[in-house]
């Protein structure tokens, strides 16, 4: 499959697919900083020294926004994570070229 890729011209191929990935990498790395910053403290101020257990929003913790923060960071760096990939080996199949 590698000799088909060189053979067919991959240098030209690797333009095409290296641009891309390296915007959607750069929109990805921003939201995940974004919703990083954005994210609530886990705890809020004195009020975590007095063993407060049973609350409201610990009965609904997947409806929260705290919650909801957290899925979109894991997501959004598993997206990055893979796409860091996806470059890597962009990147070595057009360096065997």
């Amino acid at each position: 499959m590698l000799s088909m890729l060189m053979a067919s011209g991959w240098t030209i191929w690797h333009d095409y697919i290296k641009i891309p990935l390296l915007i959607v990498m750069a929109i990805c790395a921003i939201f995940i900083i974004l919703v990083v910053i954005f994210q609530p403290g886990n705890s809020s101020g004195i009020s975590a020294l007095g063993g407060q257990t049973e609350t409201f929003l610990s009965k609904n913790k997947g409806k929260t926004f705290e919650h909801k923060m957290r899925k979109l960071t894991v997501i959004s760096s598993i997206v990055f994570a893979v796409l860091c990939i996806a470059f890597a080996i962009v990147a070595h199949l057009a360096s065997l070229a």
